[in-house]
């Protein structure tokens, strides 16, 4: 037996398969604990009421309440709830905005068991885990200027290859606005043309590829 608590954790997940494959490969940790279970956003502080984990294994693509809103909904509740955020895929702005929620760490459900088991270790004693890259990327996005949601909106557009007049009918505003918008996004990524705008908005994660 270990001389120390095991590590509790509570797994946010609205698919089975997932929490279920997560609970089992976590548990061959002598010192993890899997406590208990949530498929909802909705869910989650019910269930860190009940089970009190030492951290929170959560989503961000979960129906009804996203992981966002369920990271600020337990945070409420408890100021020292930790949470790492574990999903197949998000924008940078997401993660960013899951940090800000008060989420401690992130990583791709594409990392090994080593790096899973790593982050909730560092998450469960109130240390920041990010992997470097995503870390660097987060800084320069938290240095430069904010992408507005139309700004995003007329970046994919743009990826699109639709011309000013074609995202002004779409929007239904004028075509002097969506050059106002484009000047502005060219200023704000630092980049000197469309092609360039759309390479720097998929790099950042503002935007996804072949959207």
């Amino acid at each position: 037996m270990p001389n120390h608590p095991a590590l509790t954790v509570l797994i946010v997940d609205d698919h089975f398969v997932v929490r279920s494959g997560l609970a089992a490969s976590l548990e061959l940790d002598d010192m993890i604990r899997v406590v208990g279970e949530a498929e909802r956003g909705e869910d989650a502080v019910a269930a860190y009421r009940r089970y009190a984990p030492r951290v929170v294994l959560m989503d961000l693509q979960l129906p009804g309440m996203g992981g966002i809103a369920a990271t600020a909904a337990l945070r409420v509740h408890d100021p020292a709830a930790r949470v790492l955020i574990f999903s197949t895929f998000a924008r940078d702005d997401e993660i960013q905005a899951a940090l800000d929620a008060g989420a401690l760490g992130y990583l791709q459900k594409s990392a090994s068991r080593d790096e899973l088991l790593a982050a909730l270790r560092a998450v469960a004693q109130d240390r920041r885990h990010l992997p470097a890259e995503l870390a660097r990327r987060l800084t320069a996005l938290r240095l430069g200027p904010a992408i507005t949601p139309r700004e995003r909106e007329i970046l994919n557009f743009i990826a699109a290859g639709r011309a000013n007049k074609e995202i002004a009918a779409e929007l239904g505003i004028s075509e002097d606005t969506v050059k106002r918008h484009v000047s502005h996004l060219l200023e704000k990524l630092d980049v000197n043309d469309r092609a360039q705008a759309t390479a720097e908005a998929i790099r950042r994660g503002i935007i996804l590829a072949g959207q």
